[in-house]
């Protein structure tokens, strides 16, 4: 807990200087002698449960005054809290690689059905949008509440040749915060993913990587996983083979605070396939997925069975409903003081008569 206004609490002196002033009164009044016309009523004062009671509405009292001063300081807790309308942009590789049949039936056909139950499982409050990559990255749909469009949208998946990592999380980035004018094309035609080796840039490029430069400069830079209002789930079962550096794409999305959650899929060791007389690598590049998620405050996760995938789109969906939140909770303390106060009010009415 932190305090917005911390210079108030030393108000909360006050409190043990009330107390002391309490504890004199009681004192004084011990020593003032009264006369009793009858013997029952003292030993019905010396009774303990009413020496007891006595105490109960000042020591309501001071906690009232404590929870009262505190709000004064305009706490600050971390607390749970059910999310506001969010937006999931999911980023699904769709490279060649994902027809191994290491996962049963095909990587693909269990990485579809993983989405299928995870968008069945959303809450209501979440819209979700569909990026596939691959040697590019194309928006399979927008974000959208309509479940009937995102399970049709995963059912056009398509795979293709080449792993783009970093083009698909700028489009999720693009598609998540379409007020930003992040655009992949422009990005691409900088020069921003020339393979290293491959010479000089046109003038034509150089200005427009310093145009896309400058855009980023100017941008906000927020604190990393600071965007409550949506994230990015990205899923890749190998190595980015062109297009931008993934760690790149994370520092963009890292600078507007949004979360990248990232998954690897497959096979955790070296394998190969022969698809179209080709072969591609098949092995989830953990250290980068790693890295993409630290940037960017999110979390990696390993999935290496279609049950293990469904498995992380269940833990992912429940913690969406839930958030955890700074919230100023004054309002909270002030409650309780006003209900302290009440209590203590209402027992020495009861008790005393006063």
């Amino acid at each position: 807990m932190r305090f917005l206004w911390p210079h108030l609490l030393w108000l909360l002196a006050s409190l043990p200087l009330l107390s002391a002033a309490y504890l004199y009164l009681i004192s004084r009044r011990k020593k003032v002698a009264l006369l009793y016309g009858s013997l029952a009523l003292p030993r019905a004062a010396l009774d303990r449960k009413q020496r007891l009671r006595r105490h109960i509405p000042p020591l309501l009292f001071f906690a009232a005054l404590g929870a009262a001063l505190l709000a004064c300081a305009r706490p600050v807790a971390t607390i749970i809290l059910p999310s506001d309308t969010i937006t999931l942009v999911l980023a699904m590789d769709v490279s060649r690689s994902m027809a191994a049949t290491d996962v049963a039936p095909t990587r693909i056909s269990a990485a579809q059905q993983a989405v299928r139950d995870l968008i069945v499982g959303l809450p209501a409050s979440v819209r979700l949008g569909i990026v596939s990559f691959a040697a590019t990255a194309i928006v399979v749909l927008p974000p959208s509440d309509n479940r009937q469009d995102m399970l049709d949208a995963v059912d056009r998946f398509q795979l293709q040749q080449g792993t783009a990592t970093g083009s698909g999380l700028i489009q999720a980035l693009a598609v998540l915060l379409p007020d930003d004018g992040i655009d992949l094309e422009a990005i691409l035609f900088s020069g921003e993913s020339l393979a290293p080796g491959t010479g000089g840039r046109s003038l034509t490029e150089a200005a427009a990587a310093d145009a896309v430069r400058k855009r980023e400069q100017e941008g906000r830079s927020a604190q990393p996983g600071s965007y409550r209002h949506g994230a990015v789930i990205l899923l890749s079962d190998g190595r980015r083979t062109t297009g931008p550096d993934p760690l790149d794409a994370a520092r963009m999305a890292a600078q507007r605070g949004v979360r990248v959650y990232t998954v690897g899929f497959g096979a955790p060791q070296d394998a190969s396939a022969a698809v179209s007389s080709m072969d591609y690598t098949m092995q989830p590049d953990e250290p980068t997925l790693r890295s993409v998620a630290m940037l960017t405050d999110g979390e990696y996760f390993e999935a290496g069975s279609a049950t293990d995938l469904k498995q992380v789109y269940r833990q992912l969906s429940a913690r969406f409903v839930l958030e955890r939140r700074e919230t100023e909770i004054s309002a909270l303390l002030a409650a309780a003081s006003a209900l302290l106060l009440v209590a203590a009010c209402g027992l020495s009415l009861l008790w005393f008569r006063r």
